[in-house]
């Protein structure tokens, strides 16, 4: 199994990269929380994943391992294949993942794309008590708080965001960073500030 690929970004595109490695080029399937990391022509190492299927074989590869782990975690849920965790990770951070997770939050998980109400409710019970991983470089996780995350306050920004034009990914990136706000007024007004620094 290929455990990292170090190498030069030949082509990126939407949800894939060709990394060429020593004059080899692997096409590697990467969310958008990778690609936003990686530029033509400059070096990158990406953990991967080798999907074996009867009629193909797929790289997956990741910036960190925790993304990686994550990666490995919904993989390992019934019904949930490579390119839905993929999906996944492409819709949503690591840790507002976790927390959704962690947390039993239903219907943040069943908005994600491939997850019905069944499938979140397994992904609640296989990995509620397995998210150690999650608490490592990058992102440092707060499974738990002392004031729960509100699904009504987050589901209504995410929707008075999406309404103001942001993409998915744009929300996603900081839905974690609005944990404990209790009132859509002020997780709004935090969001917009957030969103304006990365512009």
């Amino acid at each position: 199994m290929i455990g990292y690929l170090r190498g030069t970004v030949a082509f990126l595109h939407t949800d894939t990269c060709l990394l060429d490695v020593n004059g080899v080029g692997y096409r590697v399937y990467i969310s958008d929380a990778t690609r936003r990391n990686l530029a033509k022509g400059k070096e990158a190492q990406l953990f991967t994943y080798l999907s074996v299927r009867e009629d193909a074989l797929q790289l997956y590869g990741f910036r960190t391992e925790q993304e990686y782990d994550m990666f490995l975690a919904l993989i390992g849920i019934s019904g949930i294949g490579p390119k839905v965790a993929l999906g996944i990770l492409s819709s949503i951070t690591i840790s507002r993942l976790a927390t959704a997770i962690t947390n039993q939050q239903t219907s943040v998980l069943t908005k994600l794309p491939g997850i019905g109400k069944k499938s979140a409710e397994r992904l609640i019970l296989e990995l509620k008590d397995k998210l150690s991983f999650a608490s490592a470089q990058d992102e440092q996780l707060t499974l738990t708080s002392d004031v729960p995350v509100g699904d009504d306050i987050l589901s209504q920004t995410s929707a008075a965001l999406e309404s103001l034009g942001y993409t998915s990914g744009e929300i996603a990136a900081v839905l974690p960073k609005l944990s404990g706000i209790a009132d859509v007024q002020a997780a709004l007004k935090q969001a917009l500030k957030l969103l304006a620094r990365t512009k």
